[in-house]
């Protein structure tokens, strides 16, 4: 019996000095997991050259595409202001000036002397009055709204806008005159002419139209 074996067994559990049970710890666990966190890092790096490479191909930068906040209206460099501003000095669409604009201004109301009064104010406003009365029988109380424009087929529709510059909720007509005047007929919706401040704001956004800023991604 060898040294190895405790007292009282024998036989099969006899241990000789020639075999003995291995302690060292199995690799095979070791070697699965680094497989593993190879092929996930190999993903991981494949995905993110994958996302550059489509970010070139999009013209754009990895910021841009993945925060989306880098989109805006480019700013105008240091000389475009200064370039600019003998431009802005021109209106930007030649309009008529009031005083090359003829108008008629016929009251369809029942409110006396509204005509005169509406008349006397265009005068100081610039324009040229020609006829001031009441409104002919087409249009005598048969106008509910604010006024109507009307004039010839051929009358440069920018005389249109802005003569309705001083009165809100106008509408355009036309007849058969050949003449270049436009009449204003006043409707019974009308209380009185625009303020001239805010006439004048439209007038130069009419001149001097605002595009939309550009964006870019």
């Amino acid at each position: 019996m060898s040294m190895l074996t405790p007292p009282g067994m024998g036989g099969k559990y006899r241990v000789t000095g020639a075999a003995y049970p291995r302690m060292s710890r199995p690799r095979r666990r070791r070697r699965i997991v680094l497989t593993v966190l190879g092929a996930v890092l190999g993903l991981a790096l494949l995905g993110y050259g994958t996302l550059q490479l489509m970010n070139v191909f999009r013209g754009g930068s990895g910021k841009s595409v993945a925060a989306g906040k880098d989109c805006a209206t480019p700013k105008p460099r240091a000389g475009a202001a200064a370039a600019a501003s003998p431009a802005a000095a021109k209106p930007a669409v030649p309009l008529p000036q009031p005083g090359q604009i003829t108008v008629n201004v016929y009251n369809a109301t029942p409110r006396a002397g509204l005509a005169k009064a509406v008349a006397d104010e265009l005068k100081k406003r610039g324009f040229t009055v020609a006829n001031v009365g009441n409104a002919p029988a087409d249009f005598d109380k048969k106008v509910p709204g604010t006024g109507i424009l009307l004039g010839s087929p051929k009358t440069d529709k920018a005389a249109f806008s802005v003569l309705g510059t001083q009165l809100e909720g106008d509408t355009q007509q036309t007849d058969a005159r050949e003449g270049a005047d436009i009449d204003l007929i006043l409707g019974d919706a009308f209380k009185e002419l625009s303020p001239k401040e805010t006439a004048d704001k439209e007038l130069y956004l009419l001149a001097n139209p605002q595009p939309a800023p550009a964006k870019t991604c």
